[in-house]
């Protein structure tokens, strides 16, 4: 009898839909694993009903989606490649590091506690939702000039504006908010055991053009865990945005990652 195929899940961040992740999930299976691109909580199925329906995500924080993705997680039967992007990169080390994962990939994902660069240009791309307090218990859709900047600035407008007609969606500003005070908190949610030595092998992802989560911002996250035995890897896209998921590079970055799984022998089980 053929063993189960290696699942993945697939983790998106703020303003992105679940269903931006179809083209890795459509490589991932032609390569032999077993895909899963659940949303976040209260998320709805496509982009035009996540857009009809900002506030279903209204308030939701990394607690919330945490314990979301843990439910889904337990349900598999067996444990999965984690894979995330931006604050799906943040969920897919807390998960990993929980021991939910038999190995987790982190591109270009938000800062966890610890981590202490902060960049003008990440301070530029967070205040559409850190500008304004009240977004704490909002959600908020980013402007096509916003996203270009944050998400677009390493590829043509063109190309820019077509990714953000075509994925973009309201997202809750709470996680945010946890993120970026992270530091001044006993008990943030933010928070990742970045020194368990028993969890799976981790790669770290970053586009050294990024804004949203620059490159320093990365790296400062990679050093966190340098106190581990765990295998902690990171892979540096030096002309790539925070766009590097869903771009017309995307598969470069994709092949990357596929690669990595199987030089850590978390390769499809077939």
């Amino acid at each position: 009898m053929a063993a189960t195929r290696t699942p993945v899940v697939f983790i998106h961040g703020l303003w992105l839909h679940a269903t931006s992740w179809q083209p890795w999930a459509e490589l991932f299976a032609a390569r032999g694993y077993e895909p899963h691109t659940p949303g976040w909580p209260g998320e709805p199925g496509t982009v035009e009903a996540a857009r009809a329906q900002p506030d279903a995500v209204a308030g939701i924080g990394i607690d919330d989606v945490t314990a979301h993705y843990t439910g889904i997680i337990r349900a598999l039967d067996t444990p999965p490649v984690l894979i995330g992007h931006s604050f799906g990169g943040l969920f897919a080390q807390k998960l990993l590091a929980a021991g939910l994962g038999r190995a987790g990939v982190a591109i270009d994902p938000a800062q966890i506690k610890g981590v202490k660069p902060l960049p003008f240009a990440q301070l530029r791309s967070g205040f559409p939702v850190l500008g304004n307090p009240a977004n704490r218990n909002r959600s908020v859709a980013l402007t096509r000039s916003q996203f270009r900047y944050g998400f677009g600035n390493a590829i043509p407008a063109d190309e820019s504006d077509r990714l953000f007609d075509t994925w973009t969606i309201p997202s809750p500003g709470r996680p945010l908010f946890e993120a970026a005070f992270a530091n001044f908190s006993k008990n943030s949610p933010a928070a990742v055991d970045t020194a368990n030595p028993t969890r799976g092998p981790l790669l770290i992802v970053s586009g050294g053009k990024d804004h949203t989560v620059p490159d320093v911002v990365t790296r400062a996250a990679h050093k966190l865990y340098h106190g581990s035995p765990a295998v902690t890897d990171l892979r540096q896209f030096p002309d790539r945005g925070h766009s590097l998921t869903l771009d017309s590079g995307w598969t470069e970055v994709a092949e990357s990652v596929l690669e990595w799984l199987t030089t850590r022998n978390v390769g499809p089980a077939q």
